[in-house]
């Protein structure tokens, strides 16, 4: 006889629901999950509908107890805030899944699907799926309630600077706009002789000043005044100033330098013409072409003024114009630039035009002038000069007359000019025609300098039709590379209009 073995099916044993009499896989409290579902309530305790703070101004969250924070829709930072609201009542389950369930964005509502585990009755452990309904309300906040009142602000940044041209200050702005600086602040005021900046906080306005001071050569000093303190919590509350106060040259200016200033650039000449201001002052010496930078330390140290205003330029008409070459320079001498061409010219006011009488000077404008061409300057011979330095110089070290600028008729550039700037939303008390004149001297000398353009941002003006780069008169223009596309929030990249944000 043979023994053979079987095989043996062995699988658990099944007992029947104490309560509804189910068969089921024994558990430590031998119930059905159905029994156990409807006698116990894991969730129980925990809220379905919770109310959330939202900040349409700024778009931000509230997180309490005070502070603001930016979340995008279903983004994790989004999901953590919304489960630190229910965080007391999570404490006392295990939290398995949490996820965001699609809502529309309009519809104001944050629907967070929660797993949850929890030990009942005999060590049993019971799972449940529950979504939790978040309302979002509209509340504002602090920042965006101060900046409503429009009278609240704890730091002033005053930018001066004593001039009668607004040159330096339209420069200012377009950089202001093209690193965005002027988000942080509250409002801006524009007075006569400068710019007010308000902020909420003492930070943004030295951050402020730190880049004034890294783009156009100044100085300042700071002051703080008591509003209010607290003696029993050691508090205190401050308004901070910031008077900030520009080198008063700006581009097209004629200057008189120190003796010691003008030996220690290379021995120029004390009379100079400014040609550019950025983070320094860029000089230029009309008989030799020899340049020099002078930065905001320098200036202070060694400071000299405007020698004429802007509205003693006068225009005189090119006679004689011959180029210099092969000028021989002094010891020590500095740098010479490039870009212009030293020219001996013979010119006459157009106001003279019935008398002979012609001025003889040196210019660094060579490379521009024809015979026959208009030109723009100041007249020292016949002008009332009040300067320290020109009053110890000797009458023959002074030119008769210093040119600045080719002249172009400023009605054909306006009508042609193909492009636009931005400008900061400011407060002004009143721009009267001077004000106009002024913006028209500056943009034609964003097509005049490629050195200053290249830090502003230049956008195209589609209400004026494209023309050819060419101009009859040979003026100065920008060409469509250097220009920008102006692009509207309220259209796509398609140029259809785009969705509305939600609100």
């Amino acid at each position: 006889m043979e023994y053979v073995t079987g095989a043996t099916d062995r699988s658990p044993g099944h007992i029947l629901c104490c309560e509804c009499g189910v068969p089921i896989s024994p558990n430590p409290a031998n119930i059905c999950v159905a029994c156990l579902r409807s006698k116990v309530d894991i969730s129980q305790g925990i809220p379905k509908q919770v109310s959330i703070s939202f900040c349409k101004q700024c778009q931000r969250y509230f997180q309490p107890p005070g502070t603001w924070i930016q979340c995008a829709l279903e983004s994790r930072e989004l999901l953590a805030l919304c489960l630190k609201k229910i965080k007391a009542p999570l404490s006392k389950v295990r939290l398995v899944d949490a996820g965001f369930v699609w809502t529309e964005p309009h519809s104001k509502r944050l629907k967070v699907k929660l797993t949850i585990q929890k030990e009942v009755m005999n060590g049993a452990i019971l799972q449940q799926v529950f979504v939790v309904d978040y309302v979002v309300q509209s509340q504002m906040c602090g920042d965006c309630h101060r900046v409503e009142a429009k009278d609240f602000w704890k730091a002033v940044i005053q930018v001066r600077q004593k001039t009668l041209h607004k040159k330096t200050f339209y420069y200012l702005e377009q950089l202001i706009l093209k690193y965005g600086m002027h988000q942080n602040t509250l409002r801006i005021k524009e007075i006569h002789d400068g710019l007010d900046f308000y902020y909420s906080s003492k930070q943004h306005a030295q951050k402020m000043v730190d880049f004034l001071q890294c783009t156009v050569p100044c100085r300042y000093k700071a002051s703080q005044r008591l509003i209010s303190q607290d003696i029993h919590s050691n508090t205190y509350n401050y308004k901070s100033t910031f008077s900030v106060e520009i080198v008063p040259i700006c581009k097209d200016n004629v200057v008189c330098l120190s003796p010691k200033l003008a030996q220690s650039l290379g021995n120029m000449n004390q009379i100079c013409v400014c040609i550019r201001v950025t983070s320094a002052i860029h000089l230029i010496d009309p008989n030799t072409l020899q340049v020099a930078d002078i930065d905001g330390n320098t200036f202070w140290s060694h400071p000299f003024n405007s020698l004429c205003h802007p509205k003693q330029l006068e225009e005189f008409i090119v006679m004689e114009c011959s180029l210099v070459q092969n000028l021989k320079r002094g010891a020590g001498a500095g740098m010479v630039s490039k870009k212009h061409t030293l020219g001996e010219v013979w010119v006459q006011k157009t106001s003279e035009m019935d008398t002979d009488k012609q001025y003889f000077c040196r210019t660094h404008l060579g490379h521009l002038l024809n015979p026959g061409d208009l030109v723009l300057g100041f007249d020292l011979a016949n002008c009332n000069l009040n300067d320290e330095h020109v009053n110890k110089m000797n009458s023959d070290r002074i030119p008769d007359v210093v040119l600045i600028k080719k002249s172009y008729d400023r009605s054909k550039r306006q009508r042609r000019r193909n492009w636009k700037l931005k400008e900061l939303a400011r407060e002004r008390d009143n721009m009267d025609t001077d004000d106009e004149r002024q913006y028209q001297d500056f943009l034609e000398d964003l097509e005049e300098d490629e050195a200053i353009r290249k830090n502003v941002n230049i956008y195209r003006d589609s209400t004026i039709p494209v023309e050819s780069d060419t101009d009859d008169e040979g003026a100065p223009r920008i060409s469509l590379a250097e220009m920008l596309e102006d692009l509207h929030i309220s259209q796509d990249a398609t140029g259809e209009a785009g969705a509305a944000m939600m609100t």
